[in-house]
């Protein structure tokens, strides 16, 4: 039974996901703050989590940070505040999915599985464990990225996204297939939130030669010697 944590800070919200969940079969943890929240992720092994920004104690954006120091499990959003800047600034830090209140309950359980489904296929496929590009080497085990020996903080999603490239290299991508691989294939992401990730990619790498505009196709690798 696939466990799923709901954080929120109005009660009606967490009696409502919560029964929509438990009938699709989840067993389902709660909590109405960011601390409450955190005690559960450092104590379940869950499967998902849908977090609420506006929290007290830690806010939906500060647990995401939190959890995602320590897990990769699929993370939802689940918020009133709909602004692009909120949605990106989300996503950058590692969520997978954006549900805006109000919501539909067979919409929000239909993308829970979506996405436990999406990270139970990526921790079974062929990847090899270890990618290596040049001087780059990415441990898919520990979600770890190295340069020359020495680790760089990456984001889940930069992450995923960065997977993709070392898995296939040379290969050119989709801003589609993009956001499949480090978001979700059933979710829409804004072509602004696929650009600022790469973006920030690019300079982790050191510099716009590592990841390349393919003008009217895509976007591709390229190993730089350094």
């Amino acid at each position: 039974m696939n466990k799923v944590l709901i954080a929120d800070d109005e009660a009606e919200v967490v009696e409502l996901v919560k029964l929509y969940l438990e009938k699709d079969g989840f067993e389902v943890f709660s909590a109405g703050d960011g601390m409450t929240a955190l005690g559960i992720v450092e104590t379940e092994k869950l499967d998902c989590a849908i977090l609420d920004v506006m929290m007290p104690e830690l806010n939906g954006f500060q647990l995401l940070k939190k959890i995602r120091e320590k897990s990769d499990i699929p993370v939802i959003m689940l918020t009133a505040r709909t602004s692009s800047s909120d949605k990106v600034l989300g996503l950058d830090l590692g969520a997978d999915d954006y549900v805006a209140k109000p919501f539909d309950g067979l919409e929000l359980c239909a993308r829970v599985k979506a996405n436990i489904r999406r990270y139970t296929s990526n921790s079974k496929d062929n990847t090899p464990a270890i990618l290596k590009a040049g001087p780059l080497e990415l441990d898919a085990e520990k979600c770890q990225l190295f340069k020359n020996g020495r680790q760089i903080e990456i984001t889940s999603t930069e992450f995923r996204v960065l997977q993709l490239f070392m898995a296939n290299p040379s290969r050119v991508f989709t801003k589609a297939q993009i956001s499949a691989a480090g978001w979700n294939e059933d979710s829409y992401v804004e072509d602004n939130s696929i650009m600022v990730t790469l973006s920030k990619l690019r300079s982790k790498l050191g510099g716009e030669g590592w990841i390349k505009n393919i003008r009217g196709l895509g976007y591709r690798m390229e190993i730089q010697d350094e």
